[in-house]
Parts: structure tokens; sequence; C-alpha cells
């Protein structure tokens, strides 16, 4: 869907107005529907498109079937965010999280539910918010972002009800450590701080960047990815991509890759990481390089799991070059591509578009799909 032209523009210009927005359009998240069948994308003009997976994976795929079912405006700026519960699409932008109904929207329905903003310290303050992340157990959503704290947000009443202070710079990743309530948060700062959730207090620092083998001052300190599962976490950035021990705050194994990864996440007995550069890596725990699934763009910004039972098996990322969501037929179509994972996998596109921004590429989806089991990872 192409944003609503100045009136001011002729209309001979039309064309090349529009060819503008899809030069510099940027994918910044995306979410599985929680029936796994649908792929939701945000893009920096504050637009979320809706994908059909089931119908783009389908061994009768149309290229009907793989542009987006529906196309709408979300937020007046950058859709930086989106998760799911079981019934609601959360996108957060600007200063605000926003709530769509998932029934609503694949009925072509795209009414805002209900929209937020924390309490920030003044009126005039709007910092993007980088992260979400829900907390089951507690029904809860915690955001975080341009103003260096976490929010906490009753998903039941929609009220704010604490507020972590202790980054000194942007938060850009979030993470729940689900046998505990505790959420770990990385920065711009060069920090990965663990909260606990029942103090409200911050319990553990670890200031990456000061560690010899994991420093590399040359990309600089900041934390763009972090995962954790149980007593074990994976964060990279500027530092070097590493396996730490919780418990005793040491790195255990660095892995060997000199591009800054952008998205970081266990899966089964794996690591899963992208970042700079076209493919999504698939670590072994030791730090050996297990497999590289290439993709179409020259660089991916995030990866998330999609575990529904029903679903097919893909991994979605954000991947550096430009294209509009809602608008098929830009260029090399390149968009959102189907990527094999495994033997009997096949490889597919999405229809998007892609161009390349001047200076620096955007980002674009990118999906993974694999036949081998029930179980698919997704993008934020």
């Amino acid at each position: 869907m192409e944003r609503a032209m100045p009136q001011a523009v002729p209309l001979g210009q039309m064309e090349v107005f529009q060819a503008l927005q899809r030069l510099h359009m940027i994918i910044f998240s995306q979410n599985v529907s929680p029936c796994g069948k649908f792929l939701a994308a945000g893009n920096n003009y504050g637009q979320i498109a809706i994908f059909s997976l089931s119908a783009a994976l389908s061994s009768e795929a149309k290229e009907e079937s793989k542009k987006p079912m529906v196309t709408f405006q979300a937020h007046d700026g950058p859709v930086y965010s989106m998760v799911s519960t079981d019934r609601h699409l959360l996108s957060a932008g600007d200063g605000e999280v926003k709530a769509w109904l998932w029934a609503e929207i694949l009925k072509k329905g795209c009414k805002e539910l209900w929209r937020r903003q924390p309490p920030y310290r003044t009126s005039l303050e709007v910092p993007e918010i980088n992260a979400l992340l829900l907390v089951p157990k507690e029904n809860s959503l915690i955001l975080a972002g341009g103003d260096c704290q976490l929010h906490t947000m009753d998903l039941e009443t929609g009220t704010f009800t604490r507020a972590l202070w202790g980054h000194t710079d942007y938060i850009h990743c979030l993470a729940l450590r689900e046998r505990s309530p505790e959420v770990l948060s990385g920065g711009e700062d060069g920090a990965v701080r663990l909260w606990d959730l029942r103090t409200a207090k911050e319990v553990q620092t670890i200031e990456v960047y000061k560690h010899e083998e994991c420093s590399r001052p040359h990309n600089g300190r900041w934390i763009g990815c972090l995962a954790t599962d149980s007593d074990w976490m994976v964060c990279g950035g500027g530092p070097a991509l590493t396996l730490w021990h919780l418990r005793s705050s040491t790195p255990t194994t660095i892995f060997p890759m000199r591009a800054p990864q952008k998205h970081v996440t266990f899966y089964q007995d794996l690591i899963l990481s992208a970042g700079q550069g076209r493919c999504v890596n698939q670590w072994q725990l030791s730090g050996e390089l297990k497999a590289q699934v290439p993709g179409s763009s020259p660089g991916l910004l995030s990866l998330s799991l999609n575990q529904q039972p029903a679903a097919p098996e893909c991994k979605v990322g954000s991947a550096r070059g430009s294209g509009d969501p809602g608008r098929p037929g830009c260029v090399d179509r390149s968009v959102t591509t189907l990527l094999p994972l495994g033997p009997d996998s096949r490889r597919q596109q999405l229809q998007g578009g892609c161009l390349y921004q001047s200076g620096l590429p955007s980002f674009l989806p990118v999906l993974l799909t694999s036949s081998n089991t029930p179980t698919s990872i997704s993008g934020v």
C-alpha cells in the first residue's frame, strides 16, 4: 500500500514519487500470527502488511498467493517491534503501543483496539520503542527503547505498573528467563542487565565490551541482540557474538563471526543468528558453524520462533534491502524469500519489492521454510 501522495505533487510525477518511497522503504519488524499461518510485516512508513504463509507455502502456490492479503496504516512513524498474544497483534512505534485483533485483521477490518503511551518524563518526549516482550505468567507486556527504561504494562487493565531504571543509553533488545521471573535487557551502553520482576530491581550486570575476548572496539560497545535459555545467555552486536553462563557471569564460547549480529535465538540444540551478511547462521553451542542458509539481501535484522503445531516450519528475518511490504512488483521482487532448511524443503519468494537505498541498504523480511518438524521460526 502506498502512502497518500501530497496534493502538490503533479500526477505526472506520481510514479517518481512512489519509486522514491519504495527506495527508502525499511521493514523493521515482523511477527507470526497465533495460528502460525500468517505473517505481519511493519515498515518505516507505519504500515503493516499481512501475508498468508499457508497459501504461500502450498505446493500449488501461485504468484497472487505470495502478495499481501491486506495492508493498513498502523502508526504515523515506523513500526519498530511487534508481538502477538492469543488474540491480539501488538505493535510499537514512536512513543506508543497499539493493539489489533487478529480476527478482525484477517477479515480486513483493521481498526485499532487500543493504544497506550508509557508515562514519560515530559509530554514532549516521544522516544522510539525498540523492543516488546510478553510475560505470560504476569499477563503483562514489557517495552523498552529510547528513554533507557523498561516499562511494564498490565494487559488486563492497560495500566503501566512499574519502570526499571539502569541503562544509560538506548535499549535495543529484551529476553525473558521463563523459569524465573527475570528479564534481560541490552542496549547502546554496552551492558546486559538482569532484572528481577518480583522486586523490580536490577540483580546482575554484564558489561560485555570490558571482556577482552569479546571486545571489538572498531564495532562499538552496543548490544543489539540477546537470548536466554535457563542459565545461559547469548548476546552480540558491537562485541563478538558470545555464549555466557549467567550464574558465573563467564563467557564460555566466542562465535567466530566478524560481522555484527542483529538477532539471535536458541533453537533446539543450536543457536541461530543473523545480522550483516546474507546468511542465517546455525551454530553449535561449542562455537562450530554448522550451516549457513543464504538469503537474497546483504543483511538480516531479526529472527523469532513460531511453535504452533499446525504451522509450516519457517524462519523469518528482516533483511537489508528496500521494498514495500504492501506493494509487489518493485525491481527484483525479493522482499520475502522462502529458503530451505532441510533436505525436503523448497525455496520460494513472497513478492514485495527490493531497491537499493542511497548510502545504506534498508531492511526486508526473509522467510525460511522446512518440512522436517511442525515447529517454525519468525522474526521481530
